[in-house]
């Protein structure tokens, strides 16, 4: 038991470790959905590593500290990246195309949307971040579904969009944290 006169233990905040993970990884998939890069090992590396096991650790760290939302928003993200790297190679012996791809968007894009509607009360970086992903979420999902290779490289702009706000949010947070006030407006 911790001596009362001691001063309490400084939790770090897990959100930027979190926030790098999705970003820095939707940046280099939006990359390949919008028709500048393949879909390679590169990008299936970050999404199993940084989104995926980086933002399962964000998760549960954000359980200890209380906070349901980003308990569920990181841990249910990391679980997205590695179900997205499963699918996207021999693990599970198949890859994904068509109206199967396009529902695995569409479920992931409500999922975000209510999400996004917990965001509201929240910081406008939140709140772009979660929009973003949102649209292109449902973008791919229309993409996907009728073969819409427009509608994809949309999705891939608004997917570079999206990761880079992600990555904004989380070094505006790393700098108010090291300089103990906000320097980057989020």
């Amino acid at each position: 038991m911790a001596d009362s006169n001691s001063a309490p233990t400084k939790i770090a905040n897990p959100a930027p470790l979190g926030l790098l993970g999705f970003g820095m990884t939707t940046v280099l998939l939006s990359l390949h959905n919008a028709g500048i890069t393949p879909l390679d090992n590169v990008v299936l590396a970050m999404g199993a590593f940084c989104g995926g096991l980086a933002q399962l650790i964000a998760g549960i760290f954000e359980y200890r500290n209380g906070n349901t939302f980003g308990m569920v928003a990181f841990t249910m993200y990391g679980v997205f990246w590695m179900s997205f790297v499963g699918i996207n190679t021999d693990a599970f012996g198949m890859g994904s195309e068509g109206t199967t791809a396009g529902a695995y968007c569409l479920v992931w894009g409500i999922m975000t949307l209510f999400m996004f509607l917990g965001t509201l009360k929240g910081r406008i970086s939140s709140q772009f971040v979660f929009f973003t992903l949102t649209v292109t979420f449902f973008l791919l999902a229309v993409a996907d579904i009728g073969g819409f290779d427009v509608v994809k490289d949309v999705a891939g702009v608004v997917g570079l969009i999206c990761g880079s706000a992600a990555i904004y949010s989380a070094a505006a947070e790393v700098l108010e944290a090291q300089h103990g006030k906000e320097v980057l407006p989020y």
